[in-house]
């Protein structure tokens, strides 16, 4: 995921979608919209999203349908989602949002310092975390390159001889030398 992923906000109310970005603006993040699940998969899936925004309840997509989707193709299977509701604590959709694995489940309306305070550090954690994987990419091969390129070495290395090392006699099975006084 490039450093400029954006946070992408879904929501079928296009009033929702300006309150969102009028809340997140602050934060200087790249912000893109979408107002339908199917809207959203294509953006996730070309790439460059770096968290998603979901309402949960749109006609046709819905936002866990979005999310079961996303969880199951290795691209976006860690992008973190904060699932937004309109219909008050729902134990069902709890229970079933976090089997998922979405990041938070947020109740509207929504809290304008708590959200930006919510995404900053998902996104940003998100972030590092990708740059580590790609830290620990780039290490493995030049580990690699580097063993291979030893192991290659001495494959093209000459053979000396008398480099062998000679067989060792196993000395504990001779008698013990007498002493001679």
């Amino acid at each position: 995921m490039p450093p400029d992923a954006k946070i992408l906000i879904v929501d079928d109310h296009k009033e929702t979608l300006y309150a969102l970005e009028s809340a997140l603006a602050p934060l200087g993040y790249q912000l893109g919209r979408a107002t339908s699940g199917d809207e959203a998969l294509k953006q996730v899936l070309r790439g460059r999203v770096g968290l998603l925004l979901l309402d949960v309840r749109m006609p046709g997509v819905s936002g866990l349908e979005v999310v079961r989707y996303m969880r199951r193709v290795e691209q976006t299977q860690h992008i973190p989602v904060v699932l937004l509701t309109g219909f008050g604590p729902d134990h069902d959709l709890t229970a079933t949002a976090f089997g998922l694995g979405v990041a938070d489940l947020v109740l509207k309306p929504i809290d304008p310092w708590a959200l930006r305070t919510k995404v900053r550090y998902l996104y940003d954690t998100h972030q590092r975390n990708l740059a580590l994987e790609r830290e620990v990419r780039e290490l493995r091969a030049r580990v690699e390159g580097r063993a291979e390129g030893a192991k290659s070495a001495l494959r093209r290395a000459p053979a000396r001889s008398g480099s062998r090392v000679p067989p060792q006699r196993d000395t504990s099975l001779t008698a013990p030398a007498q002493d001679r006084t």
